[in-house]
């Protein structure tokens, strides 16, 4: 085969400039090869691969992986012939294996992307995001390359340029401070199952509040609920306290805080006329029965006279309207019965009387939770009447034209 190669060598180079005529051959054959690689090769592959099952080789191929491998195929075909130019052979081969470990690199970019890409796909995506993993590795694979390319363009070992790196490490921490800062954050996030894809984020100082939709290496996006997108640097999102809803959502419950403030003056006790009103009201008949049993028994044991109105233990209509809270609630439908259920009467302040309802819906997508909550409040409050009692609100102007009259 020498030999052959150097009867060829010794034809041109018998031509008027052989050696340029020499070089243009090999350069068409290296072009020609990457034509027949991409063309035909490629096509071919493309092709085969479309008309598999699995859909890992059409990743690949978005990726362009099968693309970054044609690259080296001219560079292979010039690299066997650089020994027909011995004068320069050993700076061709430098170069040459330069490139090759770029275009080495390169796919090798693309693979990692082709990983990340398949990864986002699969099941396990909720589970453990692995982009800022891949990032990294990325960063380092591409230093190392470049550290190997100078070191064979400079023909020194790159051992010898690793030595080196020693004396500048308070530069390049200088330099990769961020990087460095975001790859222990990326940790922390992850192996403390801090938050990953799909989870509700509320981050009141970054202004952000919504679904995260990418955790990478330097950054965390997370979509707002106006569709706007929060792109936050994962090292100060760490520094700063942030809000997970996940755990609402996998409860399947979500939580109902919300109290309604009754007008203190409106507050009496019940009298006949409005206990047998009571009565007809169907959830709130089996409180009457047990809570009325309960007070006559209480005040016969203990004598009480019950002519005069602060005598001993009787019924309030807001001490009514609580129960009726509670059985509305117990028999609604959205309600979740495996979560905190509470009804109460909080201290009374200058907006009157608040009673607070703490209980959580069974539901927890945010449209259907303000549906289901908007419906109980507005039938609570349409009730109000009902018990004599009055919803408290600072005074308008219409309540001022009022008292003019």
């Amino acid at each position: 085969m020498n030999e052959q190669l150097m009867t060829i060598k010794d034809l041109i180079l018998d031509m008027n400039g052989g050696s340029y005529v020499l070089m243009a051959i090999i350069l068409g054959v290296s072009w020609l090869s990457y034509l027949f690689s991409c063309r035909i090769i490629l096509v071919f592959l493309k092709k085969f691969f479309r008309q598999t099952a699995t859909h890992l080789d059409d990743i690949l191929i978005e990726q362009g992986v099968l693309n970054r491998l044609a690259f080296g195929v001219p560079l292979l075909v010039i690299y066997l012939f650089s020994d027909l130019f011995p004068d320069y052979s050993h700076i061709i081969q430098q170069c040459l294996s330069a490139l090759m470990v770029v275009v080495l690199i390169l796919i090798v970019n693309a693979v990692l992307d082709a990983v990340n890409e398949i990864y986002s796909r699969s099941k396990f995506v909720h589970q453990l995001n692995i982009k800022s993993y891949l990032q990294i590795s990325k960063l380092i694979l591409n230093i190392l390359a470049g550290i190997i390319v100078i070191a064979i363009l400079i023909d020194k070992s790159p051992i010898y340029l690793l030595s080196g790196i020693g004396a500048l490490t308070a530069v390049l921490l200088l330099i990769f401070k961020d990087t460095i800062l975001s790859f222990v954050a990326s940790i922390q996030i992850h192996s403390n199952d801090l938050f990953k894809i799909g989870d509700w984020l509320e981050v009141p100082q970054f202004g952000a509040d919504g679904d995260v939709i990418d955790i990478a290496l330097h950054t965390v996006k997370i979509q707002n609920w106006d569709k706007t997108i929060s792109i936050i640097p994962a090292h100060k999102l760490i520094d700063s306290s942030f809000k997970n809803w996940r755990g609402m959502s996998e409860s399947g419950g979500r939580r109902i805080k919300r109290a309604i403030y009754i007008d203190q003056t409106s507050i009496r006790f019940c009298d006949e006329e409005m206990i047998t009103k009571f009565r007809s009201i169907e959830l709130l008949a089996p409180y009457l029965a047990s809570k009325i049993s309960e007070i006559e028994t209480s005040n016969s044991d203990k004598n009480i006279d019950m002519h005069t109105l602060v005598n001993g233990r009787r019924l309030t209509n807001i001490g009514s309207y609580r129960a009726y809270i509670e059985a509305y609630l117990k028999n609604h439908s959205k309600i979740h019965d495996k979560h905190t259920f509470l009804v109460r009467q909080l201290a009374p302040s200058e907006n009157g009387i608040p009673i607070e309802i703490y209980v959580f819906t069974n539901i927890t997508d945010w449209i259907i939770y303000e549906a289901i909550q908007s419906d109980i409040f507005d039938h609570l409050l349409a009730v109000l009447p009902e018990f004599g009692l009055q919803v408290f609100q600072n005074p308008t102007g219409k309540n001022f034209e009022q008292l003019k009259h």
